[in-house]
């Protein structure tokens, strides 16, 4: 693919040439596994012809209502929590200027997309309510069974908020819901009060929904090409199912970092050099974490974000315990650049860097970076993005979505099932008094007796 390239060259000293020719029958299976819908849970790849095979006709009311939120609203308040909101904000974040959400509501030529139900932080709703102020705004909330409790919260407090500003009418044609296309408690509302609603599809779980309606109306609502991104999603499902190890960069990030986790490297560091691509490593760590992590098994995602991060995580990669790999995203041509001024002093010590560029700069960093941390005994691997583009991010979302889900396959677990979510919610629920989690109320307060 061109918007990709995979570069393995920083791991000679960590994996042997014979390696990938050993772990490739495995490999093999778990994609064919993936492929073929032989391997557990099958039913949930719906994710995977996506890009290609999505409903049309609801590709094109997503933009409509992108066209009317743009209208009348100044906010898009999206509510949702993990796969729901996670690809959404990473999408917005990598596409956009660093400081996009920094403008203020009559600065911006699209509605200001914010995001709320991720948290249970009183503070955060009270803030997020002072923003909006008298400022137009709508909602999307987003939530396959319409019963998880953070996003059902704060759905409570914003749809109040419109009926109390517009009047009830009004308020549901602001309204617009992403759930279950027939069962769950949203689809209900949708039938009771008419809402605008799109689907989230059966075969897709919440980590690999952002190029369903998950994420595309909050995206197409930021002012994004939704096309754009779909056509270079599509160019990865075709390139990454139809071609072998040698040719597949997807299949080759699977291959190596299991290799490297067979070796005792069990935590991956997602790195980048652009700031905007902090909700990038969110994003995976999600898609990663959930997907890997059963059965006592899984490589353990993690982050962080250079150069800022090499001045606080810097001497632990650099010397600490020898369990990390990194893989770094790398952007090609990064949106835009800065020169450093020429002053005619050296009194910063940098005046051998005047009239060359940040992000020169930032380049020779991210050399001088793998340099060293392999040298320290971390193995890392490069992957090169062209650029920020719409067409890149499709094309990069695919590369992750299929490289982690072979990867579960290849781990000998469910890629697309999260039992451990739920232990959490079942004591919350009990916490708090939910009907019918007596018992284990009373199991959680002996048991801390």
């Amino acid at each position: 693919m061109t918007n990709i390239k995979f570069d393995t060259s920083a791991l000679r000293n960590f994996v042997n040439e014979n390696e990938l020719n050993e772990i490739k029958p495995m490999l093999n299976t778990a994609r064919d596994e993936l492929l073929d819908g032989t391997g557990v849970e099958s039913k949930m790849r719906q994710w995977m012809t996506l890009p290609k095979d999505y409903d049309r006709e609801e590709f094109s009311r997503i933009k409509t209502a992108a066209k009317k939120i743009k209208a009348n609203s100044k906010y898009l308040i999206v509510i949702g929590i993990g796969g729901s909101y996670l690809g959404a904000k990473m999408a917005l974040d990598f596409l956009h200027d660093n400081f996009y959400e920094s403008l203020s509501a009559d600065q911006r030529e699209y509605p200001h997309v914010i995001f709320a139900g991720n948290s249970i932080s009183g503070s955060y709703v009270k803030d997020l309510i002072k923003l909006i102020g008298d400022k137009d705004f709508s909602v999307n909330v987003i939530s396959k069974s319409g019963t998880t409790t953070e996003p059902s919260i704060a759905f409570r407090i914003f749809r109040k908020l419109l009926i109390d500003k517009y009047g009830k009418s009004e308020a549901n044609s602001r309204i617009y819901v992403t759930t279950d296309a027939n069962n769950g408690a949203l689809r209900q509302e949708v039938s009771e009060n008419g809402y605008e609603s799109f689907v989230i599809p059966d075969g897709i779980g919440g980590r690999y929904s952002v190029l369903s309606a998950v994420g595309l109306l909050p995206i197409a609502v930021s002012g994004a090409d939704i096309d754009e991104l779909m056509q270079g999603a599509a160019e990865a499902q075709e390139n990454y199912s139809n071609s072998s190890l040698e040719d597949n960069s997807a299949l080759q990030y699977a291959a190596y970092r299991n290799i490297l986790y067979r070796k005792g490297y069990t935590n991956e560091i997602l790195e980048n050099y652009e700031p905007n691509l902090r909700f990038l490593a969110e994003w995976w760590k999600q898609l990663a974490g959930e997907t890997e992590g059963k059965d006592n098994k899984g490589i353990y995602p993690s982050s962080a974000n250079f150069s800022t991060d090499l001045h606080s995580l810097g001497q632990y990669i650099q010397q600490g315990m020898r369990n990390l790999m990194e893989t770094v995203v790398k952007i090609d041509h990064p949106k835009s650049d800065v020169d450093i001024p020429i002053i005619g002093n050296n009194n910063d010590g940098i005046q051998y860097l005047e009239g060359k560029s940040m992000n020169y700069v930032n380049d020779k960093a991210f050399q001088s970076v793998i340099i060293a941390h392999t040298n320290g005994g971390v193995p890392n691997m490069i992957i090169n993005l062209k650029d920020q583009s719409e067409y890149s991010l499709g094309t990069l979302i695919y590369f992750f979505e299929f490289a982690i889900a072979v990867s579960g396959y290849l781990n000998g677990i469910n890629p697309f099932n999260q039992p451990g979510v739920e232990d959490y919610k079942q004591n919350m629920f009990a916490l708090l008094g939910k009907p019918g989690y007596e018992n284990l109320k009373n199991k959680i307060e002996n048991d801390n007796n």
